[in-house]
């Protein structure tokens, strides 16, 4: 019997997670990231949406960053302006911070938001700071100002960055207590990953690449894995939670820890 003991002993560390700097989920075993924000009904990347995140009880608000053409960061998802608001078209990066929060990005969903503006990304600092994570998605900005401001709101440890292996690694050497979080892409591209980033606490692939190898060849390397969802379909949650993911983005935060206190 104390053979047995010994051995299981033995063997325990080499499965064990490594352990993340991250606080645990608030719903059991799987972190929910609200994509864009909780924005069913709610103008997306809004601070609106971002706080309809908080109270749900999120555990990442997804944000996407863009460079104004005077040099400020705000959270706009494409590249130009036309699908969020009937005042103007155009690429985000040839407006000011100025121009962009006069136009009414709001009203396309519902006039009620008519007063929703682009955020900044110190506005969404500022809302999430002590209260939720951010899963930084880096469209267009350069990293040292942003990190400039994460230091300022002491939140390097409440962030996870999602960008091109190229970024994440000038990330790693400006910030090495930052999160970086690469996708893998398909699931030969692991190996070459898990070299390039050693010791990395979260990877991200996408949905059409996903299956249960990659979860289990990332918990191997200790990392966990967030999954960008296909669809807000709760067999895919299921499937996904079946596989062991550590963490869903999906458009719909609400269903999905509706789904997980039932299963719960």
């Amino acid at each position: 019997m104390r053979f047995y003991i010994i051995w299981i002993a033995l063997l325990l560390p080499a499965f064990a997670q490594a352990e993340s700097v991250l606080p645990p989920p608030n719903h059991g075993n799987l972190y929910v990231i609200a994509h864009r924000g909780a924005h069913i009904g709610i103008p997306e990347n809004t601070l609106a949406a971002y706080q309809k995140a908080i109270d749900l009880g999120c555990d990442f608000v997804e944000i996407d960053v863009r460079t104004t053409k005077d040099g400020h960061y705000v959270s706009i998802h494409n590249k130009d302006v036309d699908a969020y608001t009937k005042d103007a078209t155009g690429l985000v990066d040839d407006f000011t911070l100025a121009e962009l929060q006069a136009l009414d990005i709001g009203s396309r969903v519902d006039p009620k938001w008519k007063n929703e503006r682009v955020p900044t990304f110190e506005d969404i600092l500022k809302l999430c700071q002590g209260k939720i994570g951010i899963y930084l998605d880096l469209k267009n900005a350069p990293i040292p100002p942003l990190l400039e401001l994460i230091h300022k709101y002491d939140m390097e440890k409440n962030i996870v960055w999602y960008s091109s292996w190229k970024e994440l690694e000038k990330l790693q050497e400006l910030c090495p207590t930052c999160i970086p979080m690469p996708d893998p892409g398909t699931i030969k591209m692991l190996p070459k990953l898990f070299k390039r980033f050693e010791g990395v606490q979260v990877v991200s692939p996408v949905w059409r690449n996903f299956s249960k190898e990659i979860v289990d060849l990332s918990h191997n390397e200790k990392a966990m894995v967030f999954v960008d969802e296909g669809d807000s379909d709760p067999n895919e949650w299921a499937l996904a939670l079946s596989w062991g993911t550590d963490g869903i983005q999906t458009d719909d935060p609400e269903a999905l820890i509706k789904f997980l206190k039932e299963k719960k």
